[in-house]
């Protein structure tokens, strides 16, 4: 297979089926369809933005589902962010996904939040909607009235991500779970509340600044009071460790957890957001003292492949996605 940014010039991907099972095969057209006046965008906005993956995640789904749609990356800088949105509604992007910094500050710029942006109080993903000939709201690439208005429709797709990388990728069922949750900040305090609405019966929060884990922990008695949360280390055993900090990102960084008052040894699982590197220090010392692991490339697919399809209409094309991740990841 070629790399990732290959796929952007035009990889085109077949599902393929051989004895029985499913197979991915990536075929090189040598005449790849370049970009035309019929393309449509979407787009991921962050800042910093250069380490995202997710262009040859979605471009390689998109490809596989025949469509004339690039998958662009920009580095918008918070203060921007209203404007770098109205552009993209002017241009009439199909839709748009957030990433650090600006999730929560999103929240006050769409026009509507779904309910999944409304629960977990961020938006992480936008469809641009326009009017139909019968005033019904559309995804904007389904008509073509240029003079129709167009609105940004707010939606969240990590929180159900991080149910499913748990489930998937390590076998937690987070229903009567007690888990670590390391980070307070966005991606931790979305991590916290999913564990708790899906049954875990303890959480324990541990963050560098305790005011941020104790909003945390106050919003969690307040709305899952069946949900025992503490502040700290737990004692005794731990079902999952959850890594929702930035420690790890680069060479040289700290643990994110105290391993001495964290005993490993005592955890059945550790789950890191981080996807690059793949392994991270966490990761490694979990594997060491014989944890499950997994990185934050399966959140990064569920999340992503969730964004797809509320853009597309149509179901994603995870294998291809996930082969795709992978070989960007691995392969950089």
């Amino acid at each position: 297979m070629s790399t990732a940014g290959g796929l952007l010039q035009g990889n085109e991907f077949r599902l393929c089926r051989a004895a029985g099972s499913a197979y991915i095969a990536a075929v090189q057209d040598p005449f790849p369809k370049p970009i035309d006046a019929g393309t449509r965008y979407c787009a991921v906005f962050g800042h910093p933005v250069g380490h995202s993956a997710s262009p040859a995640m979605q471009n390689a789904g998109m490809a596989a589902l025949g469509l004339n749609w690039r998958y662009l990356a920009f580095d918008v800088v918070p203060t921007h962010l209203r404007s770098a949105l109205d552009g993209a509604r002017v241009m009439r992007f199909v839709g748009l996904n957030l990433t650090v910094p600006h999730k929560l500050m999103a929240m006050d710029l769409v026009d509507v939040l779904d309910e999944s942006a409304q629960s977990w109080g961020a938006v992480n993903t936008i469809r641009f909607e326009a009017q139909d000939a019968t005033g019904r709201w559309v995804p904007v690439w389904q008509t073509d009235d240029e003079g129709s208005p167009i609105r940004a429709h707010g939606f969240n797709t990590d929180a159900d991500a991080i149910g499913r990388a748990l489930r998937k990728d390590l076998g937690i069922e987070c229903s009567g779970a007690r888990a670590v949750v390391l980070g307070a900040g966005g991606a931790g305090r979305v991590a916290a509340l999913k564990l708790a609405a899906d049954g875990a019966r303890e959480l324990f929060l541990v963050n560098r600044t305790q005011e941020k884990a104790e909003a945390v922990a106050a919003e969690i008695r307040r709305r899952y009071n069946s949900c025992r949360v503490g502040l700290g280390y737990p004692v005794g055993t731990v079902d999952v460790v959850l890594n929702a900090t930035s420690l790890g990102l680069r060479r040289g960084d700290a643990l994110p957890v105290d391993l001495g008052r964290l005993d490993l040894r005592r955890v059945g699982a550790v789950f890191d957001m981080i996807y690059r590197p793949a392994e991270t220090p966490l990761l490694a010392a979990a594997r060491a003292a014989g944890c499950r692991t997994a990185n934050g490339l399966g959140m990064l697919l569920y999340q992503g492949a969730r964004a797809l399809e509320l853009w597309t209409g149509r179901p994603a094309p995870e294998s291809v996605m996930r082969q795709a991740l992978t070989e960007h990841v691995h392969g950089s």
